[in-house]
C-alpha cells in the first residue's frame, strides 16, 4: 500500500538495513526508525568482531542458513560500492584433537549443503602453510572468509535512510505501543509517533519489547557477555587470518578464536558468560530488574541445569587469563598471558524457549501489523541486508514469518 508509514524500533544493523530496504525499494513509503540510544549501533552491532561468515556453521535449509549465504553477496557488494573495509583474509577451523576429525568433517559436509565457496578440508602441513604458527592435525580453509567494520556499515545504512527521505529519531525508548483504528501508536513517555505498520529490531530487548505488542512471552532474551583479550601489538604476527575452534554442535557458541580487525588489531576470545543486565559489558554491570525476569523464567533455569559445568568453566575463563589463555594456545600453540591484555566485551542476546533450549535459528513473528525479529544473534550483521529483504517480504505480504 502506498503511502504508508512503517516504524522501526532499534537502530542497529538489523533495523537499519531494513529501514533501507523500505526505503529504496518500497515507493511512497515513509520510514520512521526509533531508537533509545543517541547514536545508532551502540550495542550489538557495535560490539562485535567484524567478521563476514561465510555460512560454514549452519543447518542447511534453515533460515539462517539461506539468508548468511544470501546476504554475504550483498554485503560484499554494499561495502565496494561504498569504499567500505572488506577483506577476505581467509579461516581455519582447526581440529586440534583426532576426535574432533569427525564433527571438523561433518561440517565440511554442513558447508558444502550451504555452497559455501571455495571451501576444503587441509592437513597438518597445509595448516602451516597458511598460519606458521597454528596448531592441529586438520582444518577447514574458508578463503573467501572477511572481515570488515559493521558500525560504519550501520552508519551508511542510516545514511541511506535519510537521504531516501526517512527518519532516524534518536533518544526515543519506547515505552508503549498500542493498535489503533487509525493506526499503531508508540510511544516514548509522554511522545508519541503513529505508523501504519510497525517492525521491531531492538536486539537485547527484543522479549520485552515484543510483549508491548502482545507477541507471545517466548522466547526470552537471556544475555551473555562475550570477552576478549587483545594481542599486544609486537605479537599480531602470530596469525594472518582467522582460526577458529571446531564449535561443540550443543551451543550456538563458536569458542574462543583469533581474530584480525580491520583496525590492525588482532582479538582473541570470546568467552561466553551470563551476563548480570541486559546491556553488561562489564561485570560491575548488575541490572536487579533483568536479574529478577531470569530468575522468574523457567527456561533459564531449565538451560542453567543443562549447561552448569560449561558456565563454570567460561566464568573460570573469565576471571583468569591463565585460564581464558589456555583454550586460546590450543590452536596457536607460541601464544601466552605474557603476549595479551585485555579487550573489549560484546552482549550476544541469546533467545532461549521454555524448555531451556537455546534457540539456534533466527525466528520472526508477526501479530497483526506488528512484525517482531525475535531472535537474530551472530551472523545478524553478516546476514543483515538479506534479513531486511526477508523481513520485508513478510510485512508487505509477499514472504513468510518463521
Amino acid at each position: 500500500m502506498a503511502d504508508e508509514t512503517i516504524g522501526i524500533v532499534g537502530a542497529g544493523i538489523v533495523g537499519l538495513a531494513t529501514a533501507r530496504e523500505i526505503a529504496l525499494n518500497r515507493p511512497g513509503t515513509r520510514v520512521v526508525v526509533l531508537e533509545k540510544e543517541r547514536a545508532v549501533s551502540l550495542h550489538q552491532s557495535g560490539h562485535n568482531s567484524g567478521v563476514v561468515h561465510a555460512g560454514i556453521y549452519y543447518t542447511p535449509g534453515s533460515l539462517k542458513a539461506g539468508l548468511t549465504v544470501r546476504g554475504v553477496s550483498l554485503l560484499r557488494e554494499y561495502c565496494q560500492d561504498r569504499r567500505l573495509p572488506y577483506e577476505e583474509i581467509g579461516k581455519l577451523v582447526v581440529a586440534v584433537r583426532a576426535d574432533e576429525v569427525g564433527r571438523m568433517d561433518a561440517l565440511y559436509e554442513r558447508a558444502r549443503n550451504n555452497h559455501v565457496p571455495d571451501l576444503r578440508r587441509i592437513s597438518r602441513e597445509e595448516i602451516r602453510e597458511i598460519e606458521p604458527n597454528a596448531g592441529g592435525v586438520a582444518a577447514l580453509h574458508s578463503p573467501r572468509t572477511a572481515i570488515t567494520d559493521y558500525p560504519a556499515i550501520a552508519r551508511a545504512f542510516a545514511q541511506d535512510v535519510v537521504d531516501s527521505g526517512g527518519e532516524i529519531r534518536l533518544g526515543f525508548p519506547v515505552t508503549g505501543i498500542s493498535d489503533r483504528p487509525a493506526g499503531i501508536e508508540v510511544a516514548s513517555g509522554e511522545e508519541r509517533v503513529r505508523v501504519d505498520r510497525l517492525i521491531l529490531c531492538t536486539g537485547l530487548h527484543s522479549d520485552a519489547v515484543a510483549r508491548l505488542a502482545r507477541d507471545t512471552p517466548e522466547p526470552r532474551i537471556v544475555p551473555f557477555r562475550g570477552e576478549y583479550m587483545l594481542l599486544k601489538p609486537e605479537r599480531r604476527d602470530l596469525v594472518r587470518g582467522l582460526v577458529y575452534p571446531v564449535p561443540d554442535p550443543r551451543y550456538p557458541f563458536l569458542g574462543v578464536h583469533f581474530t584480525p580487525r580491520v583496525d590492525g588489531t588482532v582479538e582473541v576470545g570470546p568467552n561466553a558468560v551470563l551476563a548480570l543486565a541486559r546491556e553488561g559489558y562489564t561485570r560491575r554491570r548488575i541490572s536487579p530488574r533483568d536479574l529478577l525476569g531470569l530468575a522468574a523464567y523457567p527456561g533459564a533455569w531449565r538451560m542453567a541445569a543443562r549447561h552448569w559445568r560449561t558456565g563454570i568453566r567460561e566464568y573460570r575463563g573469565s576471571f583468569s587469563m591463565a585460564a581464558f589463555m589456555r583454550d586460546a594456545r590450543l590452536y596457536v600453540p607460541g601464544v601466552g598471558v605474557r603476549d595479551v591484555v585485555r579487550g573489549g566485551a560484546g552482549v550476544r542476546a541469546q533467545a532461549v524457549d521454555r524448555d531451556g533450549t537455546l534457540v539456534d535459528d533466527f525466528r520472526i513473528h508477526r501479530v497483526g501489523r506488528v512484525t517482531a525479529v525475535r531472535n537474530a544473534p551472530s551472523p545478524a550483521a553478516t546476514a543483515s541486508m538479506a534479513i531486511a529483504e526477508h523481513v520485508t517480504a513478510a510485512v508487505f505480504g509477499t514472504g513468510r514469518t518463521t
